[in-house]
């Protein structure tokens, strides 16, 4: 177990005081078996009326709402956690499920629904093609398939960051070459849902002690990856970006069927058209 402090601090600067529009925030990582929160707190200049609810994936969800007009706006971020997700997971498939293709109950059919669903068109099946060739028999090993796919993603595909919002579509991903961790996850979320699998994307953190782990230059950052719905096992974390499974050194903040879903901070602001003039986001994540 490791006990975590993680700083998350955005800023906006913009030329002029503008009128700041309510600001989507998903910040507070997702407690579970794996993950204890011990505090989270949020402080934001200038000052904010900050409402709470869960979306539709369970997500908490805080939304900022302002009534003065500024110039800069800072959103910080203070959560303590404790870690407890082993290196080397063992997953418990269920026998109907060990070798692929499997068929999902109806239930979880049902149930898994739009994340059974790609979200990007490939209408050559260029992206299907891709997955298909790793798949090496009928039938096969639905995890060694699994795994073979996201490391595959790592040897197809180079790691470059990217300062823009949003992601790369997975045929763009696969004709340039290169991507950021959110590329990665979305190619392999995309490429594991053309084979019939559920999955979804997860963002949050990525902690990085020894600083050998693509994604972050220091010690954490804010990270992308994937999970996949296998039955007896449940939502089996994949980090394609540094082909990893289990989630160990990961903290998950936001899962959902887009990577657009789960932005951790999405607003608006009302002003001259050259008002806005950058934004910097800070992340360090400390044990």
């Amino acid at each position: 177990m490791v006990t975590l402090r993680i700083h998350h601090r955005t800023s906006y600067r913009y030329r002029l005081p503008v009128s700041l529009g309510p600001h989507r925030l998903m910040l507070r990582p997702r407690e579970s078996r794996d993950l204890r929160l011990i505090s989270s707190d949020v402080t934001i200049t200038p000052a904010a009326a900050v409402t709470w609810a869960h979306d539709v994936f369970g997500n908490a969800v805080a939304t900022a709402s302002f009534q003065t007009m500024a110039d800069n706006l800072v959103i910080d971020s203070i959560v303590e956690l404790q870690l407890n997700a082993v290196a080397w997971p063992i997953f418990d498939v269920a026998a109907s499920a060990i070798c692929y293709p499997f068929r999902y109950s109806d239930d979880e059919w049902t149930d898994l629904g739009a994340q059974t669903v790609q979200q990007y068109p490939d209408p050559a099946g260029r992206l299907l093609g891709w997955a298909q060739a790793f798949v090496v028999g009928n039938p096969t090993d639905t995890l060694a398939l699994l795994k073979d796919l996201s490391a595959g993603v790592s040897k197809w595909i180079r790691y470059q960051s990217r300062e823009d919002e949003g992601a790369q579509s997975p045929t763009q991903t696969l004709d340039r070459g290169w991507g950021s961790c959110r590329d990665f996850a979305v190619l392999f979320v995309e490429a594991v849902r053309s084979l019939g699998f559920g999955a979804r994307i997860v963002s949050g953190y990525l902690y990085n002690p020894d600083q050998k782990l693509v994604g972050s230059g220091d010690a954490g950052s804010t990270h992308a990856w994937a999970e996949v719905y296998v039955p007896g096992a449940g939502w089996i974390t994949f980090d394609p970006t540094n082909r990893s499974v289990g989630g160990f050194n990961l903290i998950p903040v936001a899962v959902a069927r887009d990577i657009r879903q789960a932005m951790p901070v999405a607003g608006s602001f009302v002003g001259m058209t050259d008002a806005f003039l950058g934004m910097s986001v800070d992340v360090l994540v400390t044990s």
